[in-house]
């Protein structure tokens, strides 16, 4: 029969057990800070998603149809509102996309818009400062137009090429599409303006 090796561990000092006992504390505690930390993280990312989505939705100006209000890549704060009022800039969703016009007409306004490019709404017309450039642009609508109820008529400020409620291919804006109107302008920071 073979004879089998017996080994014996020392027992650890006081002071060696005392220094893993302080090793696996701070172990413990290190991994219950970290896991608070990841959680208030996640927390904080999905409330700031939650608050970006229902009330302050930020986007990216794609295009030049808002020119020379917004430019191409300006970053834009939206604000969730009921009350649109004529000139106010807003986003709204059209097959799959958010656009950005002006609010020219509201339900039940009368629009006219002359060879020129220039606006009428209910008989005044309208001092339009925004624009750089009265055109007719795109349009397949006969004028004067009623604004339907429920639904806005917009226009982009670079009207030679906005497609917008001149086109019947965009139309005027139902008001269940209106994502919200444009608060304010955060990029290019050198441009950090409120939009009224």
């Amino acid at each position: 029969m073979k004879e089998q090796k017996i080994r014996f561990t020392p027992i650890p000092s006081t002071a060696e057990v005392e220094a893993e006992r302080e090793r696996l504390a701070y172990r413990s505690r290190y991994m219950r800070v970290l896991r608070s930390t990841v959680y208030t993280l996640l927390v904080v990312a999905a409330v700031a998603v939650l608050l970006a989505t229902l009330f302050l939705p930020v986007l990216q100006v794609s295009g030049d149809s808002m020119n020379p209000t917004l430019q191409d890549r300006d970053i834009i704060l939206l604000v969730k509102d009921s009350d649109m009022k004529t000139g106010d800039l807003c986003g709204f969703y059209w097959q799959n996309k958010l656009l950005l016009k002006r609010i020219i007409g509201l339900p039940g306004d009368v629009i006219e818009l002359d060879e020129d490019g220039v606006v009428t709404v209910n008989g005044q017309t309208l001092d339009e400062p925004y624009v750089d450039e009265l055109a007719l642009g795109e349009c397949d609508i006969k004028f004067p137009y009623q604004v339907p109820e429920n639904r806005y008529f917009v226009l982009g400020d670079h009207r030679a090429t906005s497609i917008d409620s001149r086109s019947s291919v965009i139309g005027c804006v139902e008001k269940s599409q209106i994502v919200g109107k444009v608060f304010l302008r955060v990029w290019p920071l050198s441009n950090f303006s409120l939009i009224h």
